[in-house]
């Protein structure tokens, strides 16, 4: 006699076996992992489709009449590309350039025929390349010449500029996958107090042999990237912290779906905006408005701004991280306080 599985279904039927290979639970997971997958492809094409400069920030440089003159017209360009101050000199132009308060500024010398474009390459290939095709077919327009000036270029073996994005793309990894692979380990015990402390000082040991490992790794092996040592590890231990630190923090208040919710906002939304593929100038406005928020991108601004800009401008990026990081350890350990007491078994006390 055939024996039933279920609401009446026979055992060893093929829709017994559906049931038993495929469950609710699963069918959540997988459902959840097609919504991350769909977003995935929506946010990558969605920043970096189409790119076009929207406000870059630019000088120009020129006697005051030609100067006023530049930036009337450059203010009035379509589609606003460029958002155009006037400087007193090209050494301003150039320290500006270097601090990341511009992208880069032409020079105007009324009294010859060749104008001289500023750029740096190390903030990214793409936008330096913008900057002068735009620059030069309105040069070519009042019969000028261009000649271009990288103040601060990229090392010719960091490819497009892209090594300091992928160099934080893998930082970030470690540290949410390190955080995962703790949670998921213990099963569906609720973390306390005790485990918790434990999960965040193993993730800072993580963090430190990691961003040691990548500034290596870029630096002296594979001569990828320029800069200080102790600056890139430094910042690689901060952001693989801060992100391990995020994904303790929401898997304790939301078990495993918190993973999928880090995914979705450090690699669905953090990878495209962090200015790694295209600069910030050049993302449609959704992206380039989130991306100094998220760890992906603040940790690309301060990679580059240690590779070839002196380690200017990086203040903002390492406060953004260090509120992930704080963040992360706060909600954590709360959590830990009010939700992760497992029962106490008889004749012991609870864990705390």
């Amino acid at each position: 006699m055939t024996q039933s599985s279920g609401a009446g279904t026979p055992r060893g039927s093929f829709l017994a076996e559906v049931k038993d290979a495929v469950t609710p639970r699963a069918i959540l997971l997988v459902t959840g992992t097609g919504i991350l997958a769909l977003l995935f492809i929506a946010s990558y094409v969605g920043a970096l489709h189409d790119p076009k400069p929207k406000d870059v920030p630019f000088g120009v440089v020129a006697p005051q009449v030609a100067a006023e003159q530049s930036v009337t017209r450059l203010e009035n360009l379509p589609g606003d590309p460029l958002d155009p101050r006037a400087l007193p000199d090209a050494a301003t132009a150039r320290s500006q350039i270097l601090n990341r308060e511009i992208d880069g500024a032409l020079v105007i010398d009324p009294s010859r025929t060749t104008d001289t474009l500023l750029v740096a390459t190390g903030g990214g290939r793409v936008l330096a390349a913008t900057l002068e095709t735009l620059v030069a077919t309105l040069e070519r327009s009042e019969a000028r010449a261009l000649r271009t000036i990288d103040v601060a270029p990229a090392d010719p073996r960091d490819a497009n500029g892209l090594t300091s994005f992928y160099l934080i793309v893998g930082w970030c990894v470690g540290g949410y996958l390190t955080a995962s692979i703790m949670a998921i380990s213990s099963g569906a015990r609720r973390p306390t107090v005790r485990r918790s402390v434990i999960r965040l000082l193993t993730l800072a040991l993580v963090a430190v042999i990691g961003g040691l490992g990548g500034a290596l790794i870029v630096g002296p092996i594979l001569n990828a990237l320029p800069g200080s040592i102790a600056a890139l590890w430094g910042l690689g231990a901060l952001i693989t912290f801060a992100v391990g630190a995020a994904t303790l923090a929401f898997q304790a208040l939301f078990g495993l779906a918190g993973i999928g919710l880090v995914i979705l906002i450090v690699v669905i939304l953090g990878n495209p905006s962090a200015g790694g593929a295209l600069p910030p100038p050049l993302l449609p406005p959704f992206w380039r408005d989130i991306g100094p928020a998220l760890p992906p991108g603040a940790g690309t601004w301060a990679a580059r701004s240690i590779a070839y800009f002196r380690g200017n401008d990086m203040t903002g990026s390492l406060l953004v991280l260090s509120a992930w990081a704080a963040a992360g350890i706060a909600v954590t350990l709360l959590a830990g306080a009010l939700r992760g007491r497992d029962p106490a078994k008889p004749g012991t006390p609870a864990e705390t």
